[in-house]
C-alpha cells in the first residue's frame, strides 16, 4: 500500500501551504540538527477496533517487528475495517515515518531549525513518497543514500481511545551500513538524533564515534518497552559509555529500565538515566514530564491531552519541542514546556506529522505561556 492508497480509500486533504522558510541559517551551512535513520520509513496510520488489535500477535500498545507478508495482512485487514476519523479528516495517513524523521520533520516545519537525515531509501514508491514529504518540511536529504531495494514500512494502528500500536517491517528494507558513514556528514552539526536499536548497535556505535570527534551532542530516543525490556543490558552498555549526552524515555520504558515492576517512581528512573547523560526527561502521557539537568529537576503538566486523537509521534515531537529549546538556550522548565505544546500539537490528528493548523495551535499556547517562539517566515 501505497501513497496511492490513501488517495483511492478517501478523499485526500486539502493541499498544506508551502513550509516555512528556515530563517538565520545559510543555504550552504550543515544542518542544526541531524537525525540517524538507517533505512527511511513510511508509516501506513489508521484508525483501528481493539478487536483487530486481538487478532494481531504482540502486545497492544507496544512496537514488535513483522515480516513482509504480515505487514501485508495487517494491512488487508485494515483496509477491512477501518474507523472513521474525528473532523472528516482521512481515516487513514501514508507518510514518511519513523521517531528519528518524526523528529527532524517536526524540528524543521514547526520551529525552523535546520535538519537534514543520515540514512538510506529504496529506489521504489515508497521511497519516493519519504523523499517528497521529508523535502518538502525543510529537511536537507544530502545525506540520504538511495539503494536498490525496498523501503522500510510500518503499520500504526490507533485504537478509539488514541493510543497506538506499531508494527514495523524492517527485515527487506535497504540500510546504511557503519563503513557508510563519512566524518563530511557530521561536520558543522550540533546535535545527532538516535533511536536505540539493537539489532543496529554496530551502525549506532559508529555515527556516535564520528559525532563525538566532530564535537556533537548526542540525543537518544528509547524506542520501546519491547527493545528496553528485549535488550536493557546493551542500552545500559551504551548509556555507560558517556557518550549520550540526552535521553528521552516514556513511562513504559522508563518502568522497563528499572527491571518492569508494576509499580515504580518515574523519578528513579530518571535519577538513573541522570547519572549517564548531562540531560534526561522521562514523559508521563497525561500527566506530563519530569527532566533533570545537573541538580535541577523539574516538572511540567502535559499540554493538549484532552483534544488527542492519536498519540503516534508524541514523544517524538516533545522531543522536537525539547531540542528547540536546548538549541535556542532556554531553561530546563521552559525546555519541558516547549516539548509539551509540539507533544500535544501532533496528537490532535492522525500520524506523526503535525498539520498546519496545528502548528497554528502550539504558537497560540507557547504564546500564552510566554515562551520564545520560533523565527518563521512564510
Amino acid at each position: 500500500m501505497g501513497a496511492e492508497a490513501e488517495h483511492r480509500m478517501s478523499p485526500s486533504p486539502a493541499p498544506a501551504p508551502p513550509p516555512p522558510t528556515l530563517v538565520g541559517t545559510d543555504a550552504d551551512a550543515p544542518p542544526m540538527v541531524l537525525g540517524l535513520q538507517l533505512s527511511a520509513l513510511i508509516d501506513h496510520v489508521a484508525r483501528v477496533d481493539w478487536s483487530l488489535l486481538d487478532r494481531i500477535p504482540g502486545d497492544r500498545g507496544g512496537s514488535q517487528q513483522v515480516c513482509i507478508e504480515e505487514l501485508n495482512h495487517i494491512l488487508a485487514e485494515v483496509n477491512a475495517q477501518i474507523l472513521p476519523c474525528r473532523d472528516d479528516l482521512s481515516p487513514i495517513r501514508t507518510i514518511a515515518g519513523g521517531s528519528v524523521a518524526n523528529t527532524i520533520r517536526g524540528l524543521s516545519a514547526g520551529f525552523g531549525i535546520s535538519t537534514g537525515i543520515i540514512g538510506a531509501c529504496g529506489d521504489d514508491s515508497q521511497g519516493v513518497l519519504f523523499v517528497s514529504n521529508m523535502s518538502f518540511s525543510g529537511v536537507d536529504l544530502s545525506r540520504l543514500r538511495t539503494k536498490k531495494g525496498h523501503t522500510a514500512q510500518c503499520a500504526c494502528l490507533v485504537d478509539a481511545s488514541g493510543n497506538r500500536t506499531m508494527r514495523p517491517c524492517l527485515s527487506s528494507a535497504v540500510k546504511l551500513q557503519a563503513n557508510e558513514f563519512k566524518k563530511e556528514d557530521f561536520k558543522g552539526s550540533k546535535w545527532l538524533v538516535v533511536r536505540y536499536a539493537r539489532q543496529n548497535m554496530e551502525q549506532i556505535l559508529e555515527a556516535i564515534r564520528i559525532a563525538k570527534q566532530e564535537g556533537l551532542s548526542v540525543s537518544l530516543d528509547l524506542a520501546s518497552f519491547e527493545m528496553v525490556r528485549d535488550y536493557r543490558t546493551q542500552l545500559i552498555d551504551l548509556l555507560e559509555t558517556g557518550n549520550i549526552d540526552l535521553c528521552f524515555a516514556n513511562e513504559d520504558e522508563a518502568r522497563e529500565l528499572l527491571g518492569g515492576e508494576l509499580t515504580f517512581d518515574p523519578e528513579e528512573a530518571l535519577a538513573f538515566l541522570a547519572k549517564y547523560c548531562k540531560w534526561a526527561v522521562v514523559t508521563l502521557a497525561s500527566k506530563g514530564c519530569i527532566a533533570k539537568h545537573g541538580k535541577q529537576v523539574v516538572q511540567v503538566a502535559a499540554t493538549g491531552e484532552s483534544n488527542a486523537v492519536d498519540a503516534t509521534g508524541a514523544g517524538d515531537l516533545f522531543a522536537s519541542g525539547f531540542l528547540y529549546g536546548l538549541v535556542k538556550g532556554l531553561p530546563l522548565e521552559e525546555c519541558c514546556k516547549v516539548g509539551a505544546c509540539s507533544g500535544g500539537s501532533v496528537v490532535r490528528a492522525l500520524g506523526g506529522e503535525v498539520r498546519p493548523e496545528n502548528w497554528q495551535w502550539m504558537y497560540k499556547q507557547m504564546n500564552a505561556s510566554g515562551l520564545l517562539l520560533p523565527d518563521l517566515k512564510n
